[in-house]
């Protein structure tokens, strides 16, 4: 006869693995900068402030829930989400964090909206004006993030790089730049940048994860 208690407790040892792999603010920082593409030890250390060895031992306690995978290249070992599903998780954990804590919701607005007063663009809003060719797109992304994929039609333009491409922007252009969403702030220094040069700029808050699901209903 099957143990239906001892199932149960199975099940759920497993689902533990899982979040107890996501305990660490680090490694759900290190999941969020893979949600863009692979990337290498030395990349996320740098992204994160933390040391090779640190970083490394995220990845293993990450490697061992599954959550990334890894693959040699020449003499580098490059990590990416193991599911494309781990997007999608990724992305609820926002959302209801975003839901119960009001603290998570006042950083945002106040750091977010508030200190730096950037005017935002709607997706809808984006499109209609990308098809009517009224603004130009740009992703300030690393631009090894913009080719592994990037919203159709943007420009990829690394923000390290924006300040001196500014020239060979149309003079009258109307520009829109992105980068991983909501809680990255490439996209606030590339508009902040841009206003300061004259250039009428807006910030997208979306990443290209949330372009797809707009897209695709």
């Amino acid at each position: 006869m099957v143990n239906e208690r001892h199932l149960k407790d199975l099940l759920y040892e497993g689902f533990a693995r899982i979040g107890k792999s996501l305990s660490s603010p680090k490694r759900l920082e290190v999941l969020d900068l893979l949600s863009q593409g692979p990337k290498s030890v030395e990349t996320l250390s740098k992204a994160t402030t933390m040391s090779v060895a640190n970083v490394s031992k995220h990845l293993q306690t990450l490697t061992n829930s599954r959550l990334v995978k890894s693959h040699k290249k020449g003499n580098y070992v490059i990590y990416e989400l193991a599911d494309e599903s781990i997007l999608d998780f990724l992305s609820s954990l926002h959302i209801l964090s975003e839901r119960q804590f009001a603290d998570i919701q006042q950083i945002k607005q106040e750091f977010l909206n508030d200190q730096f007063q950037l005017e935002k663009i709607s997706l809808p809003t984006l499109k209609e004006r990308m098809e009517n060719g009224e603004v130009l797109l740009l992703d300030v992304r690393p631009r090894e993030e913009y080719e592994k994929e990037h919203i159709p039609g943007a420009v990829s333009m690394p923000i390290e790089e924006l300040e001196e491409k500014l020239a060979s922007l149309p003079s009258d252009c109307n520009v829109v730049a992105y980068c991983r969403g909501t809680y990255c702030l490439m996209s606030v220094e590339a508009v902040e940048l841009l206003k300061k040069k004259g250039i009428n700029a807006l910030r997208l808050e979306e990443s290209v994860y949330e372009w797809k699901q707009f897209a695709n209903n």
